[in-house]
């Protein structure tokens, strides 16, 4: 979409003696393919200055947190979809978790190519095109009876719809803010705390009042009202960069960029464990009823909303966004392995509140950290794409991974708290070589 006023200004060569003597260049206003009406940022990355604040700007980390919710909020819900289908359908817990491992897998997949039409400045399209497929598949789930067709809903069509809604909105936050970029990420992060309480609590409600079809509808026009709120307050800035590469393969030539995509892999390989199965052993292992068990997900995603822009702050003005997210992932690791100790009711709501605010402070500054290896502002839909859809894989063997060491085990969760807590802390490692690699060995360098 092209706008009267999408131009730039290019100076042309000196033509009269009386220009030169005036000192000015003449000009001439050349139209650029845009989407946006502002005028576009300086070419070098170094001397990029955004606005860093206004309305404007604050208004796109509202219109971030209202996808984030959706995006990422919904997803980390699944746990109550869990509960729900092992007990209708009648399938072991590892297969019903491929619907939900899809659908995080699609989310992360769909993000290179979704960030690469951000780039070329197609955010609008994108944005659109994502709101109709996450939207419809979230009403078709209600109209599903067999489990292909859940896969297919929600699994699938939702899945890519969430991924491609994602892209645009954390790509034209990035571009608003630079000293305060991670904390106006974590901000936004917030959406995926608010998301996972606001459609795990409406289902919890609502499915004993008027069944799961309704309850399900009424979600879907929840998520079309986030979607409506924010393709109507999106505002991109940064002029389109048309030419260039679907994935630009040059960043794995960067050290940092390297060690900081293979711990984004292993970090969402274990992370969706603990949001899958909590709710599976507190009915299974300490006795909880359905309804009891999805009450720990709610402590969860709600003690990871205030835990996120502190963990932002911290980033932006103490730590740096990539020492932050370290020190997440340890903290995280240490959670996985002190799960195995949990046999009360007590120590598992415990267990969930701390689990629930450093993981919300760890995944709170993923975004940030992942920016923070991106200068050039005009690839970070790109380059943030990439790491995102290499994601992906991981995503969609984490949960049914422990589900098969669950099931070998006879149902015990042991080795699965293992296996989760080792590669949270394998993740950390190279989270420290991509710190290593970007400032040496340097103990107090904030990055």
């Amino acid at each position: 979409m092209m706008y009267a006023d999408d131009v730039e200004k290019k100076p042309t060569a000196v033509t009269s003696a009386a220009a030169a003597v005036e000192g000015r260049d003449n000009q001439t206003l050349v139209p650029i393919i845009s989407n946006t009406n502002v005028p576009p940022p300086p070419d070098d990355a170094d001397n990029f200055n955004p606005p860093d604040g206004g309305l404007v700007a604050w208004s796109q980390v509202l219109t971030s947190l209202l996808i984030n919710s959706l995006a990422w909020g919904y997803p980390a819900s699944f746990g109550v979809f869990q509960l729900y289908y092992e007990e209708t359908l009648g399938l072991p817990s590892s297969q019903i978790s491929w619907i939900g491992s899809c659908q995080t897998f699609l989310t992360f997949a769909v993000c290179g190519p979704a960030g690469r039409l951000v780039d070329a400045g197609y955010t609008r399209e994108t944005m659109l095109a994502g709101s109709f497929f996450a939207v419809f598949g979230t009403f078709m789930t209600s109209l599903c009876k067999e489990y292909w067709q859940v896969f297919l809903a929600q699994g699938v069509c939702t899945g890519i719809g969430l991924g491609v809604i994602f892209m645009p909105a954390v790509s034209v936050l990035s571009s608003y803010f630079k000293k305060k970029k991670a904390f106006a990420l974590a901000l936004a992060a917030m959406g995926t705390g608010v998301g996972s309480l606001i459609f795990p609590s409406t289902l919890q409600y609502l499915i004993p009042q008027i069944g799961f079809p309704w309850a399900v509808r009424c979600v879907a026009f929840v998520a079309l009202t986030m979607v409506g709120l924010a393709n109507a307050m999106l505002k991109p800035y940064l002029a389109p960069r048309k030419s260039g590469p679907l994935f630009e393969w040059d960043a794995f030539t960067e050290l940092p960029y390297l060690f900081f995509s293979i711990s984004g892999f292993l970090n969402f390989y274990a992370l969706y464990f603990g949001f899958f199965y909590i709710n599976v052993f507190a009915r299974n292992i300490i006795g909880f009823t359905s309804v009891e068990a999805v009450s720990l997900l709610l402590i969860i995603n709600g003690l990871s909303i205030p835990a996120r822009p502190i963990a932002g702050y911290l980033a932006d003005y103490h730590v740096g966004p990539i020492n932050m997210f370290l020190s997440g992932q340890v903290l995280l690791g240490i959670m996985i392995f002190s799960w195995i100790g949990v046999t009360t009711r007590t120590g598992l709501y415990v267990f969930s509140a701390f689990f629930g605010f450093i993981n919300g402070a760890c995944q709170g500054t993923f975004v940030g950290a992942n920016a923070s290896l991106t200068k050039d502002p005009k690839k970070m839909g790109t380059r943030f794409g990439m790491i995102q859809t290499l994601c992906a894989v991981s995503s969609l063997a984490g949960a049914p991974s422990a589900g098969a060491i669950i099931d070998k085990s006879g149902g015990k969760f042991i080795w699965a708290q293992i296996w989760g807590g080792s590669v949270m802390m394998l993740a950390a490692c190279f989270t420290l070589a991509s710190r290593i690699a970007s400032t040496g060995w340097v103990l107090k360098a904030k990055k």
